[in-house]
């Protein structure tokens, strides 16, 4: 499954709040962010799309449990929880992707109001590669959207994280994302299939 040139690389909400210590923290979230780095790294030596997704809600957002939502206060823009983790390496020509910016909409998925399907659209791209926190979540949703939008879809299974509320959400959400068309592999062998 070598890179294609119409490929481009999604790296969803690999922030300070979903890693330990963090509001909503993925256990163990920060070892999917060298095997990402190794990723990101061979998306941009060959000039290829990358874009990072990140929560970034207003203070009042409706998934937060004050406003009626499951989630504690996470991802506040302009706050250190909302920042991208410190090693996760970030290539000048990647591009940003906002999400969940307005107070009553929830946004798990990285094309929910962020028109990031046109984007990707008018660039050419034809496949998405998905990787990031957590599973079950906003990785689940990011590719099911991509694959209703008409896009491929494979996720890294290595890396992509859950917070496992209950034991096997991620697994789960791995199958929905099968059954619905996607593909997984894992990034030593993407890495190895594209370099040969």
């Amino acid at each position: 499954m070598e890179m294609r040139a119409k490929d481009a690389l999604v790296v969803v909400d690999v922030q300070s709040d979903f890693l330990p210590g963090g509001a909503i923290a993925v256990r163990g979230g920060r070892q999917i962010v060298p095997r990402l780095n190794a990723v990101i790294e061979a998306f941009a030596k060959d000039s290829r799309a990358v874009f990072f997704t990140r929560d970034w809600h207003p203070p009042d957002h409706v998934s937060f449990e004050g406003n009626g939502g499951m989630w504690p206060r996470h991802c506040v823009r302009d706050t250190p929880g909302a920042e991208f983790d410190s090693e996760l390496r970030i290539p000048e020509t990647a591009t940003v992707i906002s999400k969940g910016t307005e107070p009553r909409l929830e946004a798990y998925s990285a094309f929910s109001g962020t028109g990031l399907e046109k984007v990707l659209s008018d660039s050419g791209v034809a496949r998405v590669i998905l990787g990031g926190l957590a599973t079950e979540y906003c990785v689940k949703e990011t590719a099911v959207d991509a694959l209703r939008f008409g896009f491929a879809v494979v996720v890294l299974k290595d890396c992509v994280m859950g917070v496992e509320h209950e034991r096997g959400d991620s697994e789960r959400a791995l199958e929905e994302i099968i059954s619905r068309g996607g593909r997984l592999i894992t990034s030593v062998d993407f890495l190895s299939e594209t370099a040969s």
